[in-house]
């Protein structure tokens, strides 16, 4: 769910009139492929209480552009029950100290989905979206994940997709739909 596309773009384009989602999996921690960055410019911090506010903040100026809008059609109270969660973590990227994405996990047993990864705007074309996108990958193992896996679709940015390819995902299946209401 990373691109480098500018905001006015991906606002103009409309939405496709189909739904293409692709499902993808890793079934063991050797399939996968970590690309970390070096540097003290940044650091990733788990986000350590269920804060509505700050969580819609980083959904929207992270998803916003590819038409996100699952989690904001959720009540505070409903988002926050979600947060609270222990099986859901959210661990946030900071650059010079400005929140610049975040990945969810749900440590589902056995699997683990990486629910939503993707950075702000600002941060694109940096490689940070490989090195958060690691970072998510490496948690998943590290909580015994049995299977970790993630969906992304055409609305997505251009190069989530191959972001987790290169990480050692698989696709396992594709699903085409008309596009929903909400994404248009």
């Amino acid at each position: 769910m990373v691109a480098l596309a500018s905001t006015a773009a991906v606002a103009a384009r409309s939405a496709p009139r189909t739904l293409i989602t692709t499902h993808l999996e890793m079934t063991s921690r050797a399939m996968f492929r970590p690309a970390y960055l070096s540097g003290d410019h940044f650091s990733i911090s788990l986000m350590k209480s269920a804060d509505v506010d700050f969580y819609r903040f980083l959904y929207r100026a992270v998803g916003e552009n590819w038409r996100w809008r699952d989690r904001m059609m959720l009540s505070d109270e409903q988002l926050h029950v979600m947060l609270a969660n222990p099986c859901v973590t959210v661990d946030v990227l900071y650059v010079g100290g400005n929140p610049a994405g975040y990945v969810e996990l749900d440590h589902g047993r056995p699997d683990t989905e990486i629910a939503y990864f993707g950075l702000r705007p600002a941060y694109f074309g940096l490689g940070l979206g490989k090195h958060l996108l690691s970072h998510g990958i490496a948690r998943a193992w590290e909580g015994g994940a049995g299977r970790v896996w993630v969906h992304t679709c055409n609305l997505d940015g251009p190069h989530a997709l191959d972001n987790y390819l290169k990480r050692g995902f698989r696709v396992f299946r594709t699903e085409e739909e008309p596009m929903p209401e909400r994404y248009l």
